[in-house]
């Protein structure tokens, strides 16, 4: 029966599959070596990503008119200084300091702010803090802890600060003065970097040995995971060190959070495409085709199935670079480069390798026979019926099924309406290091708030002459939910503020708010959010209504840092799934089919998001997520699924063109099906072993990853798709036709 032009398969892309497929057969040769030598070259010439990316601040990536930032160094302007600083020198003594450790505290402060050691660079000032009497705000206990926050230029990195705070204790201090160690935002984000660096190499051996498992255990080889090995390697080698080489030649610095959550990607969806080729190599060689006819085949037919999803994989992170977060924007390249250089990788060694090694990659467990697809009717045949089988056995049985799958999903998904949003540094450490360690020592003492305490800057006419309503503002704020205490104007002799909390000429002023909560959490954002929301009324109850307030610290910080985030998510979700909507119906030229596929992979990822919210908030109650993770967890999950997607509709439409879907389902899927599975395994284990990294914020992106693939895979892809296919019918291909009754086609 002739075709129509609207209804037969591409023919463009099959020429261009069979030509491709035999131009890298011929070549395969000269593509080994061709790699080979661009991995040798990039390793001696091309820096690696890890000494280009500079100082990684993820404060930098706050734009420098954001209020809370404005505030601070409007404060800075007026003062001279800040309040607090984020390094911190922490002295505790349960049973108490003496006031002689207490004064050398305060004395040691003064010299520093003299700049009587100007040789202890770069530090500019020290402010130190104590719970003598328990009068300090918030103070829990009396005379047993003393904390000093050291000063420094905002240009000085990390680790200068953390190491000048060193010098600093060093100098001033001994044994007998109760020294607990360093603590702070600034030496917590030095010790997260450092974490990194050392747990990435164990990260790398062990996803490199669960691939080795994972895909020999599947394909019953030994040199098959080797295939894989290979692959990832090149295609590890060269991202990494191009990276890299971008990075040094434009100058441009990214988080450090980046290069694992990029070494996982590049080694997940990399094995993803050597397994999805072997196991089309795997079915041509069964079927008794020759080595080199198998590798063409298996090439030409699987190609640009592999090349339209890695393309999905890469349009739905791109979905980042919509975002107005600095964060996101610079992730989103990150991970489309990624992508895209092990899509090249594996689209052209891959089936180089397949082959040389034709029949061997799957050594020692090939035999030669066909293998026997699934009968669409069970019931006709008389024989065991498997849980596939029983989807695609009639419409009632797929409905069946896709309703519970449904209500698992959706089940698993209620816990999101609980999601909070974080930037915890300190808290994101593991309870051992020595940043930890002094930050709960300095809680102990004051309060949860009082390693980052949040300041308002007040500005007006005469302040000093107004004290009753500045300490009557500071009374207020001390009844805000959430506000542990207060250090405000009206609190102590006037000379004593002068200076620090009311300016030369009386025009500003500034309170020191010490929170409930972890400052940077979740619940510690959600108060610095109140205390901005009521700042304008407890300003006209304290009869300084024409009195200008603002906020400014690290939960401020953090506060517009997640509001960025959660105003992105508009944004982020419609580019994101108008790419991977648009790559579906492209490849799979059916409107319907992609559209309830794609909804299929939005709840699989709402109940990978809810099981994580539920997981994270009773180990921790009150952080909240990292602000990144579901994002970022949100796109990869998606474009995932569009490539799953891809892979298996693509091959079930193909399979449809001659017989009926449901026969082509039958035949498909089990296949499908276990090459996913596998593929799935190996994605999941490269995100799953970021957990090794021994910080909060990889664990969290770790179980959300890991568990939103498996929900994909064995749920989305295993149950709910055949039966949503089953469900729909031929109508999943409109506006195309083919897709017949009979299941062959025009």
């Amino acid at each position: 029966m002739p075709r129509s032009a609207g209804d037969a398969a591409p023919p463009s892309p099959g020429r261009v599959g069979a030509l491709f497929s035999s131009l890298v057969v011929r070549l395969r040769w000269w593509i080994i070596g061709f790699w080979a030598l661009a991995c040798l070259a990039s390793l001696f010439l091309l820096p690696p990503l890890s000494e280009s990316q500079g100082r990684s601040d993820l404060q930098g990536l706050v734009p420098s008119n954001t209020p809370a930032v404005t505030n601070e160094l409007r404060t800075v302007d007026i003062f001279g200084y800040p309040l607090t600083g984020r390094t911190i020198v922490v002295q505790r003594n349960p049973s108490g300091l003496s006031v002689y450790d207490q004064a050398r505290t305060f004395t040691n402060a003064i010299a520093i702010n003299r700049q009587e050691y100007a040789d202890v660079a770069p530090l500019r000032g020290a402010l130190p803090i104590t719970n003598t009497l328990g009068l300090f705000p918030s103070s829990t206990e009396q005379d047993t802890t003393a904390l000093t926050y050291l000063l420094f230029d905002q240009d000085v990195s990390f680790g200068r600060q953390t190491r000048a705070a060193e010098e600093y204790i060093d100098r001033f201090f001994s044994a007998r003065d109760d020294i607990v160690g360093i603590t702070g935002s600034v030496p917590a984000r030095a010790r997260q970097g450092d974490i990194i660096r050392e747990d990435l190499p164990l990260v790398e051996a062990l996803t490199l040995t669960a691939i080795v498992l994972i895909v020999g255990i599947a394909f019953r080889s030994l040199v098959a995971p080797v295939v894989a090995v290979v692959t990832t390697g090149v295609a590890y080698v060269m991202t990494l060190r191009m990276s890299g080489a971008v990075t040094a030649l434009f100058g441009v610095t990214s988080p450090s959070e980046l290069e694992p959550v990029v070494v996982a990607l590049l080694l997940g969806v990399v094995t993803d495409y050597v397994v999805f080729f072997c196991a089309a190599l795997r079915h041509e060689l069964r079927g008794g085709s020759a080595r080199l006819d198998a590798a063409r085949a298996a090439t030409a037919r699987y190609g640009p199935i592999v090349a339209v999803a890695g393309l999905a994989v890469a349009a739905g992170t791109a979905a980042l670079m919509v975002a107005e977060s600095a964060f996101f924007r610079a992730l989103g390249p990150a991970l489309v480069f990624t992508v895209l250089m092990g899509l090249l990788v594996a689209v052209t060694l891959v089936p180089a390798l397949m082959a040389v090694l034709g029949r061997l990659v799957f050594w020692p467990s090939l035999q030669r026979h066909s293998e026997t697809p699934l009968d669409p009717h069970p019931k006709e045949a008389g024989g065991r019926r498997s849980l596939l089988g029983y989807i695609i056995s009639g419409r009632k049985q797929a409905w069946i099924t896709a309703t519970a799958a449904i209500t698992v999903l959706a089940t698993a998904a209620l816990p999101l309406v609980n999601l909070n949003l974080g930037v915890s540094f300190i808290e994101s450490l593991p309870g051992d290091t020595s940043v930890r360690r002094a930050a709960e020592a300095a809680e102990s003492g004051f309060a949860a708030g009082i390693l980052s305490p949040t300041t308002i800057l007040v500005e007006g006419a005469n302040l000093d002459a107004r004290y009753e309503g500045l300490g009557r503002l500071g009374d207020l704020i001390e009844e805000v939910p959430g506000v542990a205490g207060v250090l405000s104007p009206g609190d102590n002799p006037r000379r004593v503020e002068r200076n620090i909390l009311v300016s030369p000429d009386g025009a500003a002023g500034r309170y020191l708010v010490v929170l409930d909560d972890p400052a940077l959490g979740g619940t510690a954002i959600d108060t610095v959010d109140r205390l901005g929301d009521r700042l304008p009324e407890l300003l006209i109850r304290s009869r300084l209504s024409d009195v200008t307030a603002g906020l400014a610290g690290d939960t401020a910080t953090a506060s517009y840092i997640v509001q960025q985030t959660e105003e992105d998510l508009l944004r982020i979700a419609v580019a994101a799934l108008a790419a991977n909507l648009l790559m579906l119906i492209v490849f799979l030229r059916a409107v319907v089919a992609a559209g309830y596929l794609l909804a299929a992979s939005m709840l699989s990822l709402a109940a990978s998001l809810g099981l994580t919210t539920l997981l994270f908030n009773e180990i921790n109650p009150g952080a909240g997520l990292t602000f990144y993770v579901p994002f970022a967890a949100a796109v990869l999950l998606l474009a995932f699924g569009s490539d799953y997607n891809i892979f298996a509709v693509g091959s079930i439409w193909e399979e449809a063109r001659h017989k009926p879907l449901p026969a082509a389902i039958a035949s498909v899927m089990p296949g499908a099906i276990r090459a996913m599975v596998t593929a799935g395994l190996a994605l999941a284990a490269s995100f799953g072993l970021l957990a090794v990294v021994a910080l909060v914020p990889f664990r969290q992106l770790a179980f959300v990853m890991a568990v939103g693939i498996m929900l994909d895979v064995l749920v989305v892809r295993a149950l709910l798709m055949p039966a949503l296919l089953t469900v729909v019918g031929r109508v999943s291909a409109w506006p195309s036709k083919r897709l017949r009754a009979d299941g062959s086609s025009h």
